[in-house]
C-alpha cells in the first residue's frame, strides 16, 4: 500500500475509521471523508491523512469529492465504500428508511465506481472494496431495509468484479458479522442477541481486510463460520430459512422483536 491513495467513506468512527488508520499504517495516503466533518478531521489528524468532510451517497456529493480527492492525491488508486445506515424495521419500515438505505448501501457504490471506472479502465488498475456485512450474504433479521440493500451491495460487487476483473479492477466485499462500532449498539435487543456475542473490534476487520487486499480475495470474512453458514444458505435454502426462523421465533418470545 505504499504510496497509494485511498478514500475511505464513512470514516469518522467504527469500521472505517480502522481502515483509515490501517491503510496509513500500511504506508498509503489516506484521505477520510464523513458526514461529521469532526470525526473526519479527528481521525485524519490521527492517522496523518486528510478530512475531506461530506456525502458521500448523492451524485453531487460523490463528484465533489472524486475531485477534490483526486485534487489531493493525484489519482485514487483505493476506494473504500464503507459509509452505510442501517434502518430499523420490515416491510412496514417508512418510505424513507428504505430510500435511505438504497441510496447509502448501494446507489453510493454504483455512482462511485461510474466516476472512477474510466480512470482505472485508462491506468489499467483500480480498487474498490465494498464494506458489505454478512447481512449482505445471509439476512438481518428486524431490519428488511438493511438485510435487501446490503444484498443489492454484494450483487453490484460481485458485478464488477466479474465485468472488470482483467482489466485491472479488483474488487472486495468486506462481510463481517457484529462489529463493536455505533451502528451495532443502535441495533438495539436484536443485535445484543445474535450479534454482541461475537462482536470484534474495528480494528480486528480492517486488519482482515488488508490481508484479503494483499491475497487478492474477493469475499472477506472477518468472522469465519460466516461461510459455513453461507454455505448452507446456498445449498440447503430451506433448512436455512427454517433455521434462521427459528431465530426469529425466539426473539418474539424474548421481547426484542
Amino acid at each position: 500500500m505504499t504510496g497509494q491513495g485511498v478514500v475511505v467513506t464513512g470514516a469518522g468512527r467504527g469500521i472505517g475509521a480502522a481502515l483509515a488508520r490501517a491503510f496509513a499504517a500500511a504506508g498509503a495516503r489516506v484521505v477520510v471523508n464523513d458526514l461529521d466533518a469532526d470525526a473526519a478531521r479527528a481521525v485524519a489528524q490521527e492517522c496523518g491523512g486528510t478530512a475531506l468532510p461530506g456525502d458521500a451517497a448523492s451524485a453531487e456529493g460523490l463528484a465533489a469529492l472524486v475531485g477534490r480527492a483526486r485534487a489531493e492525491l493525484g489519482e485514487i488508486d483505493v476506494w473504500c465504500a464503507n459509509a452505510g445506515v442501517a434502518p430499523i424495521g420490515g416491510a412496514d419500515a417508512p418510505a424513507e428508511a428504505w430510500t435511505s438505505a438504497w441510496e447509502v448501501n448501494v446507489l453510493a457504490h454504483v455512482r462511485a465506481a461510474d466516476l472512477l471506472l474510466p480512470r482505472w479502465l485508462e491506468r489499467g488498475h483500480g480498487r474498490f472494496l465494498s464494506t458489505v456485512s454478512a447481512a449482505g450474504l445471509l439476512t438481518m433479521l428486524g431490519s428488511a431495509p438493511y438485510a435487501v440493500s446490503k444484498h443489492g451491495a454484494l450483487a453490484f460487487a460481485e458485478w464488477l468484479s466479474a465485468t472488470y476483473r482483467h482489466r485491472g479492477v479488483r474488487v472486495h466485499a468486506l462481510c463481517p458479522q457484529g462489529v463493536r462500532t455505533d451502528m451495532l449498539a443502535s441495533t438495539g435487543a436484536v443485535g445484543e442477541a445474535l450479534l454482541v456475542p461475537t462482536a470484534l473490534d474495528p480494528a480486528e476487520v480492517a486488519a482482515a481486510a488488508l490481508a484479503a487486499l494483499r491475497e487478492e480475495r474477493f469475499l472477506i470474512l472477518p468472522h469465519p463460520e460466516v461461510a459455513e453458514y453461507y454455505r448452507v444458505r446456498a445449498t440447503e435454502p430451506d433448512r436455512w430459512i427454517a433455521g434462521v426462523n427459528r431465530l426469529q421465533q425466539g426473539l418474539e418470545k424474548g421481547g426484542a422483536l
